[in-house]
């Protein structure tokens, strides 16, 4: 909408499963089922995302958002309605509103992106829709099943997304190779392991996460949580990515070159809790 011909790539990485990314670098997915399509995020809202999926899905279109973070929900101002977990909508609110965007804004002139007044003035004031709540269901896409997962995380309402027919989880932010969980709304490193762990045993062999533009191996995504041990956490290392939002945070490095920030006061509260 705003850079209306900035580019959004794509690639198909399973039958019907396309993997987005906008101009900003963060990703989303679009699930072509025989009924409709469906978008799983939408991206810092820099560009028409709206444009971008309906090419893709070629019929009706719904959008489902993993969680309420400007990254992955200001695009959702190219949309009329969008689906979130109602334990996310105070995150919504926060991250979709203007200091936000004005952050996003900086950002964007970081990598080049220059609004012209006109266009500053509507991505700061164009309205994101009221998000319709979802929770645990599955939604027939046709042929294709995504199965919606309430899974407390990266936020406290962050969903999972299971696609059976394809072995397929989209993990939202819940599992990056370079996993963040500092943000004040986030739960504990203790609290995000315990939670992801029960879903590690759903049938799948690939991952699609928010911020890699590749189809990853389920293995990434186990070998992950299993490495995410009490000893690996107490080993981690200070380091500044907590800085911008207030929050002492420690990075554990855990195998095949993944790495995880965590706010080390709320880990430590987690484990003072657990001991009493």
């Amino acid at each position: 909408m705003i850079f209306e011909n900035a580019p959004f790539e794509h690639r198909e990485v399973l039958p019907g499963v396309f993997l987005m990314r906008d101009p900003m670098g963060v990703c989303m997915t679009l699930l072509r089922g025989s009924r409709e399509a469906l978008l799983v995020d939408t991206g810092y809202g820099l560009g028409n995302a709206r444009r971008a999926a309906e090419t893709l899905a070629k019929g009706p279109l719904r959008v489902l958002l993993t969680h309420g973070h400007h990254d992955h929900a200001l695009g959702a101002l190219d949309f009329d309605s969008v689906l979130l977990s109602k334990e996310d909508r105070e995150v919504y609110r926060t991250y979709t509103g203007r200091a936000w965007r004005e952050r996003v804004l900086a950002q964007a002139a970081q990598k080049g992106f220059l609004l012209g007044p006109e266009q500053e003035k509507r991505y700061l004031g164009f309205p994101v829709p009221a998000p319709e709540s979802i929770g645990e269901m599955d939604l027939d896409l046709g042929g294709m099943t995504a199965r919606v997962l309430p899974c407390p995380g990266h936020t406290p309402g962050s969903l999972l997304v299971y696609v059976p027919e394809r072995k397929l989880l989209l993990t939202g932010d819940n599992w990056n190779p370079c996993t963040w969980l500092f943000f004040p709304e986030a739960l504990g490193a203790r609290g995000l392991r315990d939670g992801m762990r029960r879903f590690l045993e759903l049938d799948f062999d690939y991952a699609l996460c928010g911020h890699s533009f590749a189809l990853e191996d389920a293995g990434r995504v186990r070998t992950f949580f299993d490495g995410l041990t009490d000893t690996a956490l107490e080993g981690a290392s200070s380091c500044p990515e907590g800085d911008r939002v207030g929050k002492k945070t420690r990075r554990a490095l855990l195998p095949k070159e993944q790495i995880f920030v965590f706010d080390w006061d709320k880990y430590q509260a987690e484990r003072g809790a657990g001991d009493e």
